[in-house]
């Protein structure tokens, strides 16, 4: 059932996430300078749309004070952002009918990935582990949706992935082929 009277309050937060099924279009990570660090789309939109859409809102967003609303109406849109995470943006965009404080809490889970894995993240971390950050992304929403609620599996998921990266070198070096002058015993 939806409801355990066991879970803690974030894990029946994200059931309820999970229940409503929130459908984000896109999530933009970018820094208080306004350089973008990840851009995940859920929608098929033009590289051209793309760029314009990003620089809208990293401009717009930017321009905000600091003690304003995290959630603005943009286009056929809602826009939630949550700054000052890790030094970093992050800004969704959700339909006019979804629920901003979700969409917060779907930021905030991300982070929290995020800080698990790279043990407090930083900007740094998002550029050079940028496919990391991404495969965090990518096992958390799918299309845009909750695909896995619990931190403990997603974060599990991402230590299979990285144990599996190790040992695709050892496979390789060990099925490298040899020189013809190695295979007759001559080196």
């Amino acid at each position: 059932g939806l409801i355990d009277c066991n879970s803690t309050t974030s894990n029946f937060s994200f059931r309820l996430i999970h229940a409503l099924i929130l459908k984000m279009q896109f999530m933009l990570l970018f820094s208080r300078q306004g350089k973008l660090r990840l851009q995940k789309w859920y929608v098929p939109l033009s590289d051209k749309e793309r760029k314009k859409i990003s620089r809208d809102l990293v401009q717009t967003i930017l321009a905000r004070k600091p003690k304003m609303c995290s959630f603005l109406e943009w286009r056929d849109l809602k826009i939630v952002y949550k700054s000052r995470y890790a030094s970093l943006y992050f800004c969704c965009a959700v339909e006019d009918q979804d629920n901003e404080l979700i969409t917060l809490e779907i930021i905030h889970r991300y982070v929290e990935l995020l800080d698990k894995y790279f043990g407090s993240v930083c900007e740094l971390d998002i550029i050079f582990n940028f496919e990391k950050a991404y495969f965090i992304l990518d096992e958390f929403l799918l299309g845009g949706e909750a695909q896995e609620t619990s931190k403990k599996n997603v974060l599990k998921a991402i230590e299979q992935a990285d144990l599996l990266q190790e040992e695709i070198p050892i496979i390789k070096e060990a099925e490298a082929p040899r020189s013809v002058l190695e295979e007759i015993g001559l080196t």
